[in-house]
């Protein structure tokens, strides 16, 4: 049985308290691993090493600081068939699947040392009729806690890590303690200096100090909005800086016009893909009445093309990530049927071994169902069917989340008003992708704090303005 340790001065170290929890496969239900639980000890020493190492990190030039991202990113890529069997065995994610996104994941760390070449850290802004010279440093914030999620370990890592440790920060990583065997890994491989990334294992014996330690000066988490309020408490009362990226409810809108097979194909995708497990997942569909018996038809045929598959399958549902988590998704369904809606397939746990769901599509869902409300979190497709564009855009934003949202429609009128969506990002005719320079803030009880490009690097760094009489 593997113990895991946390990783501190660039070696792995046991916890100060040696209790440990299990770390389950959703494949079977078997246990695989044993995760420390985290004490206020482990996050001191982990702290303690990061804070040691980062004056030294940010007197590097940043070219140097590129140099290590970059000597990281090629050793990664050796690695990406190894991360994504171990993110395999401890969400559920298959293998292929998560090979993608872990080499979409390296390939954002190099585009970040790319970005940060450009970035201004020093940047004379002095204008010409002036009589002094004013030149703005952006410095480095000092520690940052990065608290992960169990969906991504890799990609939630390595996506804030690229523009923190180019600004001269060493980071602290705080996984999940259900997914903490790639982000041990990962740790591993790095090769960065000793404490510059540093990594506690644990729940929120770990977490809760990591937050409200007296070092950290950034707190980023992904997770939970109940988390997320604490993280933003504990950061608020020692006045420092959080980003919160939380739960989300995506609507995606299928007007009238679009071409319903394919249009379906992209929804199914988008609400089925890694079980649901991802935080823009397409969790409401609302769909123009013109299209909706077909749309209908052809999202049921989708999604009975995803069949619940073994860890080494291409297409098709892992398991969910834990029994727990399934349940929630079983008890939106399960409400929503006893209040009116109907399951056009799937719908029912099913009678095999690990915690699988099955690809379930809803109809005659109404607004106030937890389905509609709540974050399921799961590969649940529940329609809508709206009279016209506007109720759509009505009832897209009638929740308190706003993460992400998808339009399908070739009506120009419509396309205009997508900015009145209550989302960080707004996708057209497509579920995902975007530019290196896209920037966005999550919406209402989504999250807090922008992201992407140049904002990324904003966060990371603190502006000092240098002011000097001019010659």
């Amino acid at each position: 049985m593997q113990y895991l340790k946390n990783f501190i001065d660039g070696a792995p170290v046991g916890p100060e308290t040696p209790e440990f929890r299990d770390v389950i496969t959703p494949y079977t239900g078997e246990v695989i691993a044993k995760v420390p639980v985290g004490s206020v000890a482990d996050v001191e020493a982990t702290v303690r090493s990061a804070a040691k190492a980062q004056p030294g990190w940010a007197s590097l030039p940043v070219a140097d600081r590129l140099r290590h991202l970059r000597g990281a990113a090629h050793v990664l890529r050796s690695h990406v068939r190894e991360l994504a069997e171990l993110e395999s065995r401890e969400m559920g994610k298959p293998v292929p699947l998560a090979e993608q996104f872990v080499s979409a994941a390296i390939d954002g760390l190099l585009s970040s040392a790319d970005q940060a070449e450009s970035y201004p850290f020093i940047a004379d802004v002095s204008a010409p009729a002036e009589t002094s010279c004013t030149v703005v440093e952006r410095m480095p914030l000092g520690v940052v806690a990065l608290v992960v999620p169990w969906n991504f370990t890799v990609s939630s890592i390595l996506g804030p890590l690229g523009p923190l440790l180019a600004a001269g920060n060493t980071v602290v990583v705080k996984p999940s303690e259900k997914a903490p065997l790639s982000a041990s890994r990962l740790a591993e491989l790095l090769g960065l200096p000793p404490g510059v990334v540093c990594l506690v294992h644990g729940d929120a014996r770990a977490g809760a100090p990591l937050v409200d330690h007296e070092l950290i000066a950034l707190a980023h988490f992904t997770g939970s909005v109940e988390a997320g309020r604490s993280v933003g408490v504990a950061a608020a009362r020692r006045l420092q800086r959080s980003v919160l990226e939380l739960g989300g409810n995506d609507p995606v809108i299928v007007d009238a016009g679009v071409d319903v097979v394919a249009t379906a194909k992209a929804v199914a995708m988008s609400s089925f893909i890694n079980s649901g497990q991802i935080c823009t997942s397409s969790e409401r569909v609302f769909v123009h009445r013109e299209v909706a018996e077909d749309f209908v038809r052809e999202l049921v045929a989708a999604a009975e093309s995803y069949p619940m598959v073994s860890a080494a399958d291409h297409v098709g549902l892992g398991p969910m990530v834990d029994d727990a988590q399934r349940g929630t998704v079983h008890a939106h369904v399960t409400e929503a049927v006893v209040r009116g809606a109907t399951v056009r397939c799937g719908g029912e746990m099913p009678d095999r071994p690990g915690f699988f769901y099955p690809a379930t599509v809803l109809t005659g869902v109404t607004p106030e169902m937890r389905i509609m409300q709540e974050e399921t979190f799961g590969p649940v497709a529940p329609v809508t069917v709206v009279a016209s564009f506007d109720e759509a855009l009505a009832l897209a934003n009638g929740t308190s989340f706003g993460l992400a949202a998808t339009v399908y429609s070739h009506d120009e009128r419509n396309l205009r008003r997508c900015a009145e969506l209550n989302a960080a990002i707004v996708w057209i005719n497509e579920w995902q992708g975007g530019g290196v320079n896209m920037v966005y803030e999550p919406w209402g009880l989504s999250g807090v704090g922008i992201t992407g490009g140049a904002a990324s690097f904003d966060a990371a760094t603190r502006p000092v303005s240098i002011v000097t009489p001019s010659a």
